[in-house]
C-alpha cells in the first residue's frame, strides 16, 4: 500500500521471485513526500539486485554521483570538514590509521586527517570516477552514493516492476478489514467500494502508516527528546553549472540546511525545530541561501522523530516513513528501505507466518533504528559551532545511555564503539569525531611499537598518492556529460 520509493522499491524487489501475484496501490491525488535525495553507498547493491543498468538509472533518474557529506559551521563559523565514503588509509601492525595520526599529529593540527581520505580529496576537487577493480590501489578503496530526484527514481522502479507483472491501481484505501479469528489482514477497502485480499501486505503509507498503526495499533516510540527537529521546508533551485560530488549539511540558527545537487537543478531544504524558529524564519532562512533561482514555492512537511515499536505484525509489514523516520541528515531514509527489504526477504514467511519471523526482523529493524539514531544524535551533541539556544540545548540535553558510552570511549582512548556491523562503521564516526574537534586524551598505545621515522614517512606517502590520485579523476560534471547525461528535464 503506497507508491513513491519505498512501495516501488518493495514491489521492485519482491517482483523478481516468481510465483507471486503482487498489486500495488495508490492514489494520484496523494503527494509523495520524497525528502531523500542523498543516498549511501548501499544503494548500488540495492540496484544491482535488480539488475539495474547504472548508465540508465543515472540518466532516467537525473542524478549525480556522491562521496560523502560536507558539513559546514557544524564546529564554528568558517569551518567545514567531510565525511566521505572511504576511510583515512589501511592500519598498519594492527593500529587504526586515525590512531597513527592521533600519534603524530602537532597541537595546531586540526583537520589534516582529511588529506587521508581520497573521497575528501576528490569531493573538494570536484572530481569523480568509478573506483578501480584493484582494492589494494588508493582508488579501489571507497565506494559512492547518488543524488538522485525521488520521484523519477520511484517512476523508474515502476517500469521495472510492471515489466514482471505487478498491477497497479489508482485508488485510494478507506477500511482495512481484518480476520475475526486472529486479528489477520484479510482485505482493503478501495474507495470505489472495490475490496483487494492478499496474504502479505506491506504499509508504504507514509507518516500515516495507515495498516501497521492505524489498523493493528503498532505504536510509537518517540524520540523527539534526543531529535527534536520536527519540520522541514523544501525547494529545488537552479543549477549554476559545475558540481561537486558531495551532499552538503549547513548548520543553522535551529537546525540545519541541505544542498543536493541533481543534473537538472538543486534539491534544498531546512531542518529545524519550530519550539526554536518560526515557518516564516526558516522558510525565509532557506530562501536566502540558495545557489540559483528558486523552482517554486517552499514546501513545509511535519515530523516527529522516532519508529514503530513494532515493523511487522502478524500478516503486515511496514517500510520507510511508514516504519519510521529520524531525520535526513546522514541519507538513512532510503538506506532503511533497503535493510528492511534485505531482511524481509531473508525471513520471508514462504511456509506461513511463524511469529518468530516477525519477532526477529522488528529485533534487527530496532537495532538498526537505534543505531542510526544514535550516530544522528552524535553529530548534535559534540557540535561546536552555534552558541544559540538550540544549539546550548542540544549539547546539554540528555543522550542515549549506549552512545554516552560510546562518546566516553572515544574521548578517553580513541577507540570506536561500533555497536552494529550493519551501520556505520569506524571512518564515519571517526569523520564526526575529529571534525567537531573531539581529540582524544590519548592514542593506541600500540601505535608506540612503530618507529617514529617510519611512521611519518608512509603517512606522508599516503597524504601524496591521495592527492595525486584525486587530481588524476576527471571533472565529476565532465564525467557525467561523457557517460551519463541526462535528457532535458
Amino acid at each position: 500500500m503506497g507508491g513513491g520509493s519505498a512501495g516501488w522499491m518493495a514491489a521492485a524487489a519482491l517482483s523478481r521471485t516468481p510465483d507471486r501475484q503482487i498489486e500495488l496501490i495508490e492514489s494520484s491525488d496523494i503527494g509523495v513526500i520524497g525528502v531523500g535525495e542523498a543516498t549511501l553507498p548501499t544503494i548500488r547493491f540495492f540496484n544491482n539486485t535488480l539488475g539495474v543498468n547504472e548508465i540508465e538509472f543515472v540518466r532516467k533518474t537525473q542524478a549525480t554521483f556522491k562521496l560523502g557529506i560536507e558539513f559546514r559551521e557544524w564546529a564554528g563559523p568558517g569551518t567545514s570538514f567531510f565525511h566521505g565514503f572511504s576511510d583515512f588509509g589501511p592500519p598498519i601492525q594492527s593500529v587504526s590509521a586515525h590512531q597513527l595520526w592521533l600519534k603524530t599529529r602537532r597541537p595546531d593540527e586540526l583537520l589534516s586527517y582529511q588529506d587521508f581520505s581520497i573521497t575528501t580529496a576528490a569531493a573538494r576537487a570536484g572530481r569523480f570516477a568509478g573506483p578501480a577493480e584493484d582494492k589494494r590501489s588508493v582508488l579501489g578503496s571507497y565506494s559512492y552514493g547518488y543524488h538522485f530526484d525521488a520521484g523519477l527514481y520511484a517512476a523508474f522502479l515502476r517500469g521495472q516492476a510492471e515489466s514482471r507483472g505487478v498491477r497497479r491501481r489508482d485508488a485510494r484505501i478507506v477500511d482495512v478489514r481484518l480476520r475475526g479469528e486472529d486479528g489477520f489482514i484479510s482485505g482493503v477497502v478501495l474507495d470505489g467500494g472495490e475490496v483487494v485480499e492478499g496474504d502479505l501486505f506491506i504499509d508504504c503509507s507514509g507518516f500515516a502508516g495507515l495498516l501497521i498503526e492505524r489498523a493493528l495499533g503498532a505504536g510509537f516510540e518517540d524520540w523527539s527528546d534526543w531529535l527534536p527537529c520536527d519540520r522541514a521546508f523544501a525547494v529545488g533551485c537552479e543549477s549554476g553549472g559545475s558540481t561537486m560530488p558531495a551532499t552538503r549539511a549547513t548548520a543553522r540558527s535551529a537546525g540545519w540546511q541541505w544542498r543536493i545537487p541533481l543534473q537538472h537543478r538543486i534539491g534544498n531544504g531546512h531542518v529545524f525545530c519550530s519550539r526554536f524558529l518560526s515557518d516564516d524564519e526558516a522558510a525565509a532562512t532557506l530562501l536566502a541561501n540558495l545557489d540559483g533561482k528558486p523552482i517554486g514555492e517552499p514546501r513545509l512537511l511535519k515530523f516527529t522523530a522516532g519508529r514503530r515499536r513494532k515493523s511487522w505484525i502478524r500478516n503486515c509489514v511496514a517500510l520507510g516513513l511508514a516504519s519510521g523516520f529520524v531525520e535526513p541528515l546522514e541519507s538513512t531514509s532510503i538506506h532503511l528501505i533497503e535493510l528492511g527489504l534485505g531482511r524481509l526477504l531473508e525471513l520471508f514467511p514462504a511456509q506461513g507466518f511463524e511469529p518468530r519471523l516477525a519477532d526477529e526482523y522488528n529485533r534487527q529493524m530496532g537495532q538498526r533504528f537505534e543505531s542510526i539514531r544514535d550516530f544522528l544524535i552524535l553529530h548534535y551533541c559534540i557540535a561546536r559551532g552555534d552558541d544559540g539556544p538550540f544549539w546550548r540545548e542540544r549539547r546539554e540535553s540528555p543522550i542515549p545511555d549506549t552512545l554516552r558510552a560510546q562518546i566516553e570511549l572515544f574521548a578517553a582512548t580513541g577507540q570506536v564503539s561500533i555497536r552494529d556491523s550493519g551501520s556505520f562503521g569506524e571512518p564515519s564516526w571517526v569523520s564526526i569525531y575529529f571534525g567537531n574537534r573531539l581529540w582524544p586524551r590519548r592514542y593506541d598505545p600500540l601505535a608506540d611499537l612503530i618507529d617514529d621515522t617510519q611512521l611519518r614517512r608512509v603517512l606522508d606517502q599516503r597524504r601524496h598518492i591521495v592527492a595525486s590520485a584525486a587530481q588524476a579523476l576527471p571533472d565529476h560534471m565532465a564525467f557525467i556529460a561523457a557517460h551519463c547525461r541526462a535528457d532535458a528535464a
